[in-house]
């Protein structure tokens, strides 16, 4: 009988989290939170949409350390379904959409080597907001993919006075609310910004209580 002498193959492990804290304080956590569970609701009815955050993406088959963890990703034509990591060759493709919220950790990272290697991995739209408005000015830019590098996607200024940038992947429009300076999703064919989970639920809530209170009136 033949022995095999060949060692055996190595398994790679890719790990699914790097035991840091999902961000850094309540401004950079809330986006993250707001723009995770908005878009997955946005996209709920379609099966081929992945939304999700904070999640390791390794983009490079047989190198544990070819990862990044984006804020928020949109991966367009992949199963919506639990990961506990993003790979991109079992996958197929990369997230088209990529949101980073900006903080003092991260900032240099979000405008220098993440730009790189989203180009690298050919995500059609990079975003980044900073909710501080500490580090980028104006506080919401955007990238879109132009061959091998990015070219910056125009901000407009409404009538309200709310910042606004198209995203052609996502359909929406990202803003930055004039009062407050929060980021929202806005939906140019319903005309209305997208909502949260506990958003939604407040909204119920309301026209709950203002149905009841026009109820008592009659």
């Amino acid at each position: 009988m033949a022995v095999n002498l060949a060692p055996p193959k190595t398994q790679i492990h890719y790990p699914d989290s790097d035991g840091q804290p999902m961000a850094e304080s309540d401004f950079q956590r809330e986006p993250l939170i707001y723009a995770v569970e908005s878009l997955g609701i946005f996209f709920a009815s379609r099966a081929d949409v992945y939304v999700s955050g904070n999640m390791f993406v390794y983009y490079r088959q047989g190198d544990p350390e070819a990862v990044v963890a984006p804020d928020v990703f949109v991966v367009m034509g992949a199963a919506r379904r639990k990961r506990n990591s993003y790979r991109i060759w079992e996958e197929g493709k990369a997230p088209d959409f990529v949101l980073e919220i900006t903080s003092n950790a991260t900032y240099d990272k979000d405008q220098g080597a993440k730009v790189g290697i989203y180009s690298l991995m050919k995500v059609r739209e990079y975003f980044q907001y900073d909710p501080t408005r500490d580090y980028l000015q104006p506080p919401l830019q955007g990238l879109r993919l132009a061959g091998r590098g990015y070219e910056p996607l125009p901000p407009t200024t409404l009538p309200d006075g709310a910042l606004a940038i198209h995203s052609e992947v996502l359909g929406l429009e990202l803003r930055l609310l004039a009062e407050s300076g929060d980021l929202r999703f806005f939906n140019p064919a319903t005309g209305s910004i997208l909502r949260s989970h506990a958003e939604a639920e407040e909204e119920v809530a309301r026209l709950q209580a203002e149905l009841e209170r026009l109820k008592g009136k009659t």
